[in-house]
């Protein structure tokens, strides 16, 4: 019985650990982002420990708040929102970040994410990712580390959808001028 809830759904395990306090739906719920959670913090601290420690909060604040959380949304939305807050606290308090949306490319190029896909290019691409503005950067680890589509993305960083689309294209743009 230690795999019962593996084939529930998001919803149906928020559901239980809410109406029951059944503990166990919420350890699967943890199982299930804790590697990927882990990895959004990594990408953007660059450090084990502190993605560690991000990754150990976020799931604090979900374990305090679940009781809020509204079923009718994304659990997936929601805890990635919950870990993009928590990885910004972090970056306030250690350093600062540009938020320039100045740049304006629009050059679509359908070559730039094989570039990104290649492994010859990985350590070029990590270089040049630092490089990004963080509006823009941000989109693109969301699409391409954690797989979250455009319209996940839009809910989790609370911008229109279009603008969020575009901050891909761009961003993919500057990356292709600067690889």
């Amino acid at each position: 019985m230690k795999n019962f809830s593996n084939h529930l759904t998001d919803k149906e395990l928020v559901r239980q650990y809410k109406y029951t306090k059944d503990e166990r739906a919420l350890e699967v719920l943890i199982k299930r982002y804790l590697s990927q959670i882990y990895g959004f913090a990594r990408n953007y601290t660059g450090n084990k420990d502190n993605a560690s420690d991000i990754t150990q909060e976020v799931f604090v604040k979900v374990w305090k708040n679940i009781n809020k959380f509204d079923e009718s949304k994304s659990f997936r939305t929601w805890i990635f929102t919950i870990a993009k807050h928590t990885v910004i606290d972090w970056l306030r308090h250690k350093t600062e970040l540009p938020l320039d949306d100045s740049f304006d490319l629009a050059d679509d190029s359908p070559s730039v994410l094989e570039q990104l896909m290649s492994k010859e290019t990985s350590g070029k691409l990590s270089f040049a990712m630092t490089k990004l503005p963080s509006n823009y950067s941000s989109v693109i680890k969301l699409y391409i580390n954690d797989g979250l589509n455009f319209r996940e993305i839009s809910e989790t960083l609370k911008a229109p959808l279009n603008t969020v689309k575009s901050r891909y294209r761009r961003g993919l743009t500057l990356l292709k001028n600067l690889l």
